[in-house]
């Protein structure tokens, strides 16, 4: 076994070799790192020659010297807690960060995001190992390749960790996971823990926020931008001007906002913030079908896209011009309905339309994707009527949010051993009784349309499957359908924007 003097000093030099630290910091690191397991001194045992273990793995190895010593219990938060404390160790203070991430900026935004990103997998903060665990592969579909993710990274919560959750006292400190004050937090049983956690700092539009990757990020390069005050989201003409000056800052990033409603909205509304990254999505592909133009915007461009989702696609050299027009199109949406497509802007009071916005740029244009959505509910679709419909739940029935509306799929774990199921189902190794009962119609529906199957082909059979349900549940979500009666609907909001707002501006 392994001394504890060796793994300190193996994790101090590991640290050093992927420029985490420098030599000068050696013995301060290796010295805070005996005070966290309650040690007074290293022994002189020297390092071999051969290949040191990863940083990752010498982690692992301290966290087990401090459990079989008594040191640390298993629970699942304190574990965290300990392991993001030592990776805090090797990580720079914030001031350190955004200095050697601004002088790089000078050089290359790109070198920028390339140094805050490997820094963020190499402490541990994005959960590389975790992530790894995800299934992730392309299935076509009428509106090409789409992204299908079985999200297996998050870990599971011990029984004993919920209940401590439970009974632990309420705090308001940070506010939400998306303060900034999360930024070095040590965490709870019920927060978790942030030691590693760092944030570089951005103005938009002479507001403050800033910008961290997402622990368990579902695309290259996965970033969220935050604003200081911790309140509500909100699509407004403040929201695409923070979205144009992220991609002004960093051009080679998209940025997008969830919708500011429930069930079309993300799962964190209380806090203002966007995503963004270096990923291009199916969206980012899309057909165009039509495009549009009004006289009193000449230089802006408006599309209309084969996309399951309803989508304006506007580009513009012209930032200032984008906004108006961006800021004009969630206006008229807001109050627009046309019931013969069941568009209600609002029922008793209530609104139910808002538009989830991306903004990108192509060279030196400036592009923006707006999304309509609207949430109201009915009867026969409690849930919502641009939802997924029940009938595709047993894949997935959460919200449609903005990384699903640019289609990658992010699907709950439960799925890996229940299409296994089906799998063998299908091979007739097992009965329909076998198969999760959610899943039993389908299973069935398979069978029936494809009487045999093969054990080499069926993995991607089953793939393409999943995928072809995905594009149902953003067929569901879509407020205009890619149909004759939806097109023509669709084409009706887009000849009445422009015929109202040339008219308003005198062409």
């Amino acid at each position: 076994m392994t001394s504890i003097s060796k793994l300190i000093k193996q994790f101090t030099q590991q640290a050093i070799e992927l420029n985490l630290i420098s030599e000068v910091d050696r013995y301060y690191i290796q010295n805070r790192l005996l005070a966290l397991v309650k040690v007074d001194e290293l022994t002189s045992e020297s390092l071999s020659d051969g290949n040191l273990p990863e940083l990752l793995n010498s982690l692992d190895a301290i966290r087990h010297y401090a459990q079989t010593q008594g040191l640390l219990s298993t629970m699942s938060h304190e574990v965290e807690q300990f392991e993001a404390e030592i990776m805090d160790l090797v990580t720079p203070t914030p001031s350190v960060l955004n200095q050697t991430f601004w002088s790089l900026y000078k050089e290359n935004p790109e070198q920028a995001t390339d140094y805050f990103y490997q820094l963020s997998q190499a402490n541990d903060y994005i959960k590389t190992r975790q992530i790894a665990k995800n299934i992730a592969f392309k299935s076509p579909s009428d509106y090409g390749d789409l992204d299908i993710t079985i999200n297996l990274s998050k870990p599971e919560k011990d029984p004993k960790d919920i209940a401590l959750a439970k009974s632990a006292p309420a705090s308001a400190y940070p506010a939400c996971l998306l303060c900034m004050q999360n930024e070095g937090y040590q965490g709870r049983s019920n927060h978790p823990a942030r030691a590693n956690h760092r944030l570089v700092r951005l103005v938009l539009s002479g507001e403050n926020y800033g910008m961290q990757y997402s622990p368990y990020v579902y695309y290259n390069e996965h970033s969220i931008f935050l604003s200081e005050s911790h309140r509500p989201m909100a699509i407004d003409r403040a929201c695409f001007e923070h979205l144009l000056d992220v991609v002004s800052v960093l051009p080679h990033y998209f940025a997008g906002s969830n919708a500011d409603l429930p069930i079309v909205g993300g799962s964190i509304l209380a806090h203002d913030h966007y995503q963004g990254g270096a990923y291009e999505f199916a969206m980012d592909r899309a057909t165009v079908l039509e495009s549009f133009s009004l006289a009193s915007y000449e230089a802006v461009s408006i599309e209309l896209l084969k996309w399951p989702m309803s989508v304006l696609r506007i580009r513009s050299l012209n930032r200032q011009n984008l906004a108006d027009l961006a800021e004009r199109i969630h206006e008229i949406w807001m109050i627009y309905s046309d019931p013969a497509v069941d568009i209600h802007s609002h029922t008793n009071g209530e609104r139910h339309n808002t538009i989830t916005p991306i903004a990108r740029r192509r060279g030196e244009h400036y592009e923006m994707d707006l999304v309509l959505r609207n949430n109201r509910t009915s009867s026969e679709y409690p849930e919502g009527i641009f939802h997924p419909h029940r009938d595709v739940q047993h894949i997935k029935k959460e919200n449609i949010g903005l990384i699903e509306v640019m289609g990658l799929a992010i699907l709950p774990p439960r799925l890996l051993s229940e299409l296994d199921g089906i799998k063998r189902y299908l091979l007739n190794e097992t009965t329909l009784d076998a198969v999760a009962q959610p899943h039993q119609t389908w299973a069935q529906d398979l069978r029936q349309a494809h009487p045999s199957f093969d054990r080499h082909t069926i993995d991607r059979f089953i793939e393409c499957e999943v995928g072809a349900k995905f594009s149902r549940i953003l067929e569901d979500a879509g407020v205009y359908k890619q149909t004759d009666t939806g097109l023509t609907a669709f084409k009706k909001f887009i000849n009445y924007l422009i015929d109202t707002t040339d008219k308003e501006r005198g062409y």
